[in-house]
């Protein structure tokens, strides 16, 4: 018996190849091959039948089940159409279950509506500390520039005659307070970006709550 086992072994993996291959439709394999034609007849044969080279075939055991299928000879503008399909779909899957990815980690983000306004109130407050921040600044220039202003009033008649660094000083006031308003403006268009992605997300996140709370509740379970 033991000197059977690796004869037996073998034949089992030669099966086991056979059938994958016939499954392919790369290699025709000995049994019976069965389908139904395009007029609807049932065929049979030792080989793979022609008539129905464009369907799929299933290859039986003696005992009459399925041993493996063989799928429809393609063309190689068909074969490769199939795998550009075949992509598509693969990409299409990757793409869902980036979608559910990102649909749960919402959900454990934001439970409920409380916790999304919250945020968005807290991602506005920052915004607000840091614009205050520069109007503050915009006033300390005012009070510089005041200053400079009383000394300008010498040289009212003929700027040019006032001393270079007080022009310089000048000057430099006006870009700073250039500067602060120009960032002004772009933390005005932050809050409008970041008010856009909340109400975004708020769409989104009333459907999956919606769903949620839709799904059936799961089975408790009954204690012995």
């Amino acid at each position: 018996m033991r000197d059977l086992m690796p004869w037996l072994t073998a034949c089992m993996l030669c099966g086991m190849g056979a059938g994958a291959l016939a499954q392919d439709g790369q290699v025709p394999v000995s049994g019976v091959y069965s389908c139904v034609d395009a007029r609807g007849r049932k065929l049979t044969s030792d080989r793979p039948i022609a008539e129905c080279a464009d369907r799929e075939q299933k290859l039986l055991n003696p005992s009459g089940t399925v041993r493996a299928k063989v799928g429809p000879t393609l063309t190689a503008q068909e074969r490769s159409a199939q795998e550009e399909r075949e992509k598509q779909e693969a990409q299409g899957r990757a793409l869902q279950a980036e979608e559910k990815r990102r649909q749960r980690a919402l959900l454990v983000r934001y439970p409920g509506k409380e916790t999304h306004d919250r945020e968005r109130t807290g991602a506005l407050a920052q915004i607000g500390s840091v614009i205050q921040a520069a109007n503050k600044r915009i006033d300390d220039l005012q009070q510089e520039r005041s200053k400079l202003d009383g000394e300008m009033e010498f040289y009212k008649k003929d700027p040019s005659k006032a001393p270079p660094l007080l022009r310089q000083k000048f000057e430099d006031l006006s870009q700073s307070m250039a500067s602060q308003k120009r960032f002004i403006g772009e933390q005005e268009n932050e809050i409008r970006r970041v008010n856009a992605r909340f109400d975004d997300e708020l769409v989104r996140l009333k459907q999956l709550w919606a769903a949620q709370h839709a799904a059936p509740a799961p089975p408790v379970r009954k204690s012995p």
